[in-house]
């Protein structure tokens, strides 16, 4: 288990706010798109998952989108319902302070979004949303 050495100390629920704020910057005509998306917060991703993903050991995951983008087609059986974890901890070690962690959560939260429109990682980069 990781620890939050050194990390900045902000409350469950105020960095479920935060999170909250960054879902509200999702423009309306996009919101429809994201209903049965389950957004959750979680401590850390699990090892095995940094290890699947390929992380480096020296990097760490703020967040992440799993289930069928939309442009994959509908919902097959077996699917599993679209989610968006974000990583509490790493976001909490990495960030100085509330308005930094403010931002990141923002940038996370759109970066997993765009996952589930169908933007891959290297559109993300070259949007400057990588």
């Amino acid at each position: 288990m990781r620890r939050y050495d050194g990390a900045m100390n902000i409350s469950h629920p105020r960095f479920r706010q935060l999170v909250d704020e960054a879902l509200a910057l999702v423009p309306a005509e996009f919101r429809p798109y994201l209903e049965g998306v389950a957004v959750v917060v979680e401590e850390w991703a699990p090892d095995a998952l940094l290890d699947d993903l390929g992380v480096p050991e020296d990097e760490t995951l703020y967040g992440l989108y799993s289930g069928r983008a939309l442009t994959e087609g509908p919902e097959q059986s077996g699917d599993l319902p679209p989610r968006i974890t974000i990583y509490r901890g790493p976001l909490l070690e990495d960030c100085r302070d509330e308005e930094e962690l403010r931002r990141e959560i923002a940038t996370t939260v759109i970066h997993e979004i765009a996952h589930h429109f169908g933007i891959g990682e290297d559109r993300l980069e070259e949007l400057g949303w990588g």
